[in-house]
């Protein structure tokens, strides 16, 4: 058996075969079902799967198959049709039927069950994402590290090593930038700033407070583009936001922003909106 892949009900009926992925900026995870019932989970760090593909299939040969009958794989990076189109393609040899999705689509889908609202991801990188009742989707950030990704782990990070180099400490910000994977490391900085923020350190309070009122605005203008009446249902995803003195804080400022919300724990995680969405697709 692979590492990082565990195994349950290997012997069940012979119905459709269905596989749920969530490609996320630090984690791939994946599910495979065989009628509802669960064949194997399986984690690998993104930066330790070059090829998708490659990944997918040793996780399909531990289950004894080649292929399966729908794959949905919601990925970081995708967005747009042509984004969309390239991955499918690549995967199109793993599946009868495969759907492409944005990871913060199938984070949104499973955190408010189907329902409308908002989104709010933070971890490495971040976005906000709203559904209507309609279907219409809106977003706003998720630029990556060079042009956004406002209110995330590295962001935050970035922001308290350049506080830091304005007092004089050049070598950590420099350190940082010029390490393998400078945005996994500056990223990793972020429960540190919070940690200092909690301890009254004025410069991690303000690159917290910073974060929160980007990721704020964010939340009123995607709510005000889809034109949801409030209260507002608004759930969240993300390392960031597992910090509940961060949420309180970013629930004050989307109050602040002039937003009534409703705040809603996720009722899942984006890998099982994915399997639930490869479940349908197998059925048909």
């Amino acid at each position: 058996m692979s590492p990082g892949v565990t195994m349950a009900a290997m012997h069940g009926p012979d119905r459709a075969l269905s596989m749920g992925v969530d490609v996320g900026g630090t984690w791939v995870r994946v599910v495979v079902t065989r009628g509802g019932r669960a064949l194997a989970r399986a984690r690998s760090r993104t930066n330790r799967v070059p090829a998708l593909p490659a990944f997918l299939r040793r996780v399909l040969r531990d289950c004894h198959a080649t292929r399966v009958d729908a794959l949905v794989v919601a990925s970081r990076g995708i967005w747009t049709p042509r984004e969309v189109a390239e991955l499918r393609a690549r995967l199109r040899p793993l599946a009868r039927r495969v759907h492409v999705m944005s990871d913060a689509q199938a984070a949104l889908l499973g955190a408010l069950d189907g329902e409308s609202g908002v989104l709010v991801l933070a971890g490495t990188g971040s976005i906000v994402l709203g559904r209507a009742r309609s279907g219409r989707w809106a977003r706003a950030g998720g630029l990556g590290p060079l042009l956004g990704d406002e209110g995330s782990a590295f962001w935050m990070g970035r922001e308290w090593l350049r506080a830091m180099a304005r007092d004089g400490d050049f070598a950590r910000a420099r350190a940082a930038a010029r390490a393998t994977a400078p945005v996994a490391r500056i990223a990793a900085l972020a429960p540190r700033v919070l940690g200092a923020a909690r301890g009254g350190d004025p410069r991690a309070r303000a690159v917290v407070r910073a974060a929160q009122t980007h990721l704020a605005g964010f939340v009123r203008d995607v709510a005000r583009r889809l034109r949801l009446r409030p209260p507002v249902v608004v759930s969240w995803a993300g390392g960031v936001l597992d910090d509940p003195t961060f949420r309180a804080g970013l629930a004050r400022a989307v109050r602040r922003a002039g937003l009534r919300a409703r705040w809603r724990p996720p009722a899942a995680p984006a890998v099982v909106a994915a399997i639930r969405l490869a479940e349908r697709l197998a059925a048909r």
